[in-house]
């Protein structure tokens, strides 16, 4: 419920706030993300534990892909309401692990090293 408050609060000034003078179009452009990234900042302390973010904090920090990933999971699994209460490290750990099963794994090239009749080092 607090949540929903927060996000019509949010709408209410970003119509508010597209009435104004005649501001910058970048200006406006990096308003809104701001506070689109404060909204999903909101979001997210609300659905997660202290542990929980600080463990995608540092996700975020080695691969921000994954970690974004995972919040657009989270934020999409509270609005449908798929998440009761605030998840833990241990539910994020798990949430984590279908992410990395979904993204395609890194090819590995591997060289064989085997020695040829025609190797030089022979003469």
């Amino acid at each position: 419920a607090g949540l929903e408050e927060i996000r019509r609060k949010r709408m209410a000034e970003l119509q508010g706030a597209g009435g104004g003078g005649g501001g910058g179009d970048a200006n406006k452009a990096m308003e809104q993300q701001a506070r689109q990234q404060e909204m999903k900042n909101n979001m997210l302390s609300a659905i997660l534990d202290q542990k929980a973010r600080a463990r995608l904090n540092t996700i975020a920090q080695v691969k921000p892909e994954r970690a974004q990933k995972v919040e657009m999971m989270l934020i999409n699994m509270y609005q449908r309401r798929q998440i009761q209460g605030q998840v833990g490290e241990a539910e994020l750990v798990k949430i984590l692990e279908e992410v990395s099963k979904t993204e395609p794994k890194a090819s590995k090239v591997n060289f064989d090293r085997r020695r040829v009749d025609l190797d030089s080092d022979e003469d």
